[in-house]
């Protein structure tokens, strides 16, 4: 058993840390009991740490199940910059010659990343079966429960695997999950005892404002003018893409900002350009779709505007949590026009043909594009043994669900009251709020005209972190 003693010196040792971060040795303590965790910590509390420092102590390959592949190759250059070169992102990116040499020399590396969608192939699946490994670790563990059921199914294959596996101690990472969605997690994952380590997640330096609009075109008025205001390094979030990348040239016309759009109709070689531009303070404003941010280590984004209606409170406090991770002063503004949350529920929508037809390709009588346009998900849920029955009902859960996340992402918007408090209190923390200065927009109704955030200064990165992404580019792609 490794005591807090050990625990802490290897932290000095290795990582240059003289304590922990608040939930950091809870969840080391229940990692290092060989008991399955749920982790979830607010953005910045140092999550890759809790798999980081116990690959010193632990024997055996530790595999991490992430669901970007921008972010599997973050956490691996970062990783190779301490030093570690037994390293590998098992991604589509490697030719069939690279995917079979890394398959048959497993036992060489101490930190395999993978998705969930390469974790399910079989091949895979039976060359880490024959490993020893020391953790598995699931990278933004919300995603089993917001994109596993309806966008990506084979996150619901997680469970199995784990079995297959021999479960592994299972370490879950997240910034943000209400109680309903840990316990789906859980439940999805069929892991029974799980030690959770909660931390609040309450970010009181970042000021919580909800702007009313009329119109569209009163929207992006107003957005123009907080853009201008702000002046600063900012994301602003889309539920379309199309619309995203054409408010990102009407925002670079408009304003000396740089401004660039990430979504997944850009290209990959392109998305990663963009992501290394901002974090190296080369472009200003981004405007992206909901992957942007995940993993992204940016201190000093200073304000997060949704430009479209978040699916769910969750998702929201998920990702307005990217912004003020150096702890100063930020902002994160909702643009609302009436009718946006039905936009929210049609991209929750599955479309579903007739019992009949699902018998049939069941049958091999029809082809899975005779599904419609969700045959993709459909075809993933058949060919796993579900019955057409169980399948209709499952997705009238999953619409009634989204129909419940968009009143209470309407309530918080609507409401009268202190955000910060009508958030907390969702999230099962009420009391917890911290008082500060700047709160939110219920009682400050001048805060664009008040609100002062602090000036970035550029930064200039050591030698070490100095990151050459146009190098990396040649290296991936050419």
């Amino acid at each position: 058993m490794v005591n807090d003693a050990k625990l802490l010196a290897t932290l000095r040792q290795h990582f240059g840390f003289n304590a922990f971060r608040p939930g950091q040795l809870a969840t080391l303590r229940s990692i290092m009991a060989q008991q399955d965790t749920l982790a979830i910590l607010p953005t910045g509390a140092g999550k890759t740490l809790l798999y980081q420092l116990p690959a010193y102590l632990l024997k055996g390959t530790i595999i991490v199940v992430s669901p970007l592949l921008s972010l599997m190759q973050d956490q691996e250059n970062r990783l190779r910059l301490r030093g570690e070169k037994r390293v590998v992102v098992l991604s589509s990116l490697l030719t069939m010659s690279e995917r079979i040499h890394v398959l048959t020399h497993l036992n060489s590396y101490h930190y395999i990343f993978v998705s969930p969608e390469m974790l399910a192939r079989q091949d895979v699946e039976e060359g880490l079966a024959r490993m020893k490994l020391a953790l598995l670790v699931i990278d933004e563990a919300h995603c089993i429960s917001q994109w596993g059921p309806d966008f990506r199914p084979e996150y619901l294959l997680l469970g199995r695997v784990i079995r297959s596996l021999g479960h592994p101690t299972t370490l879950m990472l997240t910034a943000t999950a209400s109680r309903r969605v840990a316990d789906d997690i859980c439940q999805k994952l069929s892991l029974t005892h799980v030690t959770r380590v909660v931390r609040s997640i309450d970010r009181p330096n970042i000021f919580l404002a909800v702007e009313q609009c009329d119109s569209q075109d009163e929207k992006q008025g107003q957005l123009l003018r907080l853009v201008k205001k702000f002046d600063r390094s900012g994301v602003i979030y889309f539920s379309s893409r199309k619309i995203a990348s054409e408010v990102a040239n009407f925002l670079a016309n408009q304003t000396k900002l740089r401004v660039a759009a990430y979504h997944a109709g850009v290209a990959s070689i392109d998305r990663y350009r963009i992501q290394q531009q901002f974090m190296q303070e080369k472009l200003d404003v981004i405007c992206a779709t909901s992957a942007f941010g995940m993993g992204i280590d940016k201190n000093n984004i200073r304000y997060v505007i949704h430009y479209h209606f978040p699916p769910s409170l969750t998702s929201y406090v998920q990702e307005i949590g990217r912004a003020g991770r150096d702890g100063k002063q930020s902002a994160a503004v909702l643009l609302y026009s009436p009718g946006d949350e039905q936009l929210a529920l049609n991209l929750k929508a599955v479309e579903l043909p007739s019992v009949a037809m699902m018998n049939a390709y069941r049958k091999h009588q029809v082809a899975a594009n005779a599904l419609g346009r969700n045959a993709t998900i459909l075809t993933f849920y058949l060919d796993h043994g579900w019955q057409p029955e169980r399948i209709v009902a499952y997705f009238q859960q999953r619409w009634q669900l989204a129909q419940r996340q968009v009143q209470e992402m309407l309530a918080y918007i609507r409401t009268g009251q202190c955000k910060r408090e009508f958030m907390l209190t969702a999230f099962g923390e009420p009391g917890k709020k911290q008082p500060v200065n700047w709160c939110c927009s219920a009682d400050q109704k001048a805060w664009q005209e008040d609100l002062v955030l602090p000036v970035i200064q550029p930064t200039r990165f050591p030698v070490e972190n100095d990151f050459d992404w146009q190098k990396r580019l040649r290296q991936l792609f050419f």
